[in-house]
């Protein structure tokens, strides 16, 4: 039987974890091949919930098609557009269908998306859906009423280690970590050296840190994060090196700073795992993982 990701995050090994983006549709074609593609190649894979806002296929939906063809899933869950009754239904229902992890999140602002006159929810935060998960663990509900049938999960939220001024982001890790995270996986990271000042911290704690890779694919790409995405800082060098690209090539460079990222942080130790995100190029997380040393 296969190990389950608690079990793996707690054996050791650096843990490498991946995500899926959602079709924005019924057409799911092109997401099962994805799964099938990286299911054998990660410890685990995320299916994303409606990211940046915007209405994509549901991430439970995927989250089973993963667990169905044999892969570990990671079920995100942003609170913007569930309140704390379907947050916990939808958490039961997972658990019957043999979905072990859960990564928390607030989510997105709404107006970020494409549905600008949505109305957010925001019932709970992405703390208060860790504690949600823990008393649930409990045997009890929200309204403090007794579940028929438990549910156990393994249970993470995101840290944006690169967050300038850096003190709010250390007290919202600390809160995560009192609230029962087991796992972090973090923003885009891409100055090693300032990962590591936030490892030093931390390694105070007993939580297990993935260090979130962002494929980059072009220098324009590198810039418009720079502007656009807070707590993502891509550094001049690295957007030089897409630039000096051949004509073509910036996809393969980028692939090859992406692995030598992780195979950087694998030999020096300065964290436990890897949480690569190819946004919609989920298939050469291979060729990421071949230039990390990993395949």
């Amino acid at each position: 039987m296969a190990q389950s990701f608690k079990d793996i995050l707690n054996s050791g090994k650096f843990v490498i974890t991946s995500e899926i983006g959602p079709p924005k549709g019924s057409n799911i074609g092109t997401m099962l091949h994805h799964i099938d593609i990286l299911k054998g190649r990660v410890d685990a894979l995320n299916v994303t919930d409606h990211q940046s806002s915007v209405m994509r296929f549901p991430s439970i939906g995927g989250a089973l098609a993963i667990v169905e063809r044999g892969g570990e899933a990671i079920l995100q869950m942003t609170c913007r557009d569930r309140n704390r009754l379907a947050l916990q239904a939808e958490l039961l229902f997972a658990h019957t269908r043999g979905v072990r992890n859960v990564l928390c999140l607030t989510g997105d602002a709404v107006v970020v998306g494409d549905h600008k006159t949505a109305k957010g929810v925001f019932d709970l935060d992405s703390s208060q859906l860790l504690r949600m998960i823990r008393l649930l663990e409990s045997g009890k509900d929200m309204g403090g009423n007794d579940l028929d049938g438990g549910v156990a999960f393994c249970a993470g939220a995101i840290v944006t280690p690169e967050a300038d001024p850096p003190g709010p982001q250390m007290i919202k890790f600390e809160k995560k970590i009192d609230a029962g995270a087991e796992f972090f996986q973090t923003q885009a990271i891409y100055d090693l050296d300032n990962f590591r000042r936030f490892m030093d911290h931390a390694r105070k704690f007993k939580v297990k840190v993935l260090a979130g890779i962002v494929l980059l694919t072009s220098a324009p790409m590198a810039k418009f994060m720079n502007k656009n995405v807070p707590g993502i800082v891509v550094p001049q060098p690295l957007i030089d090196e897409l630039a000096g690209a051949p004509k073509g090539e910036a996809l393969r460079r980028g692939i090859e700073i992406a692995g030598r990222m992780i195979r950087e942080i694998r030999e020096k130790k300065l964290c436990d795992g890897a949480h690569i995100m190819a946004i919609g190029k989920e298939e050469v997380v291979p060729d990421i993982l071949k230039a990390a040393g990993m395949e």
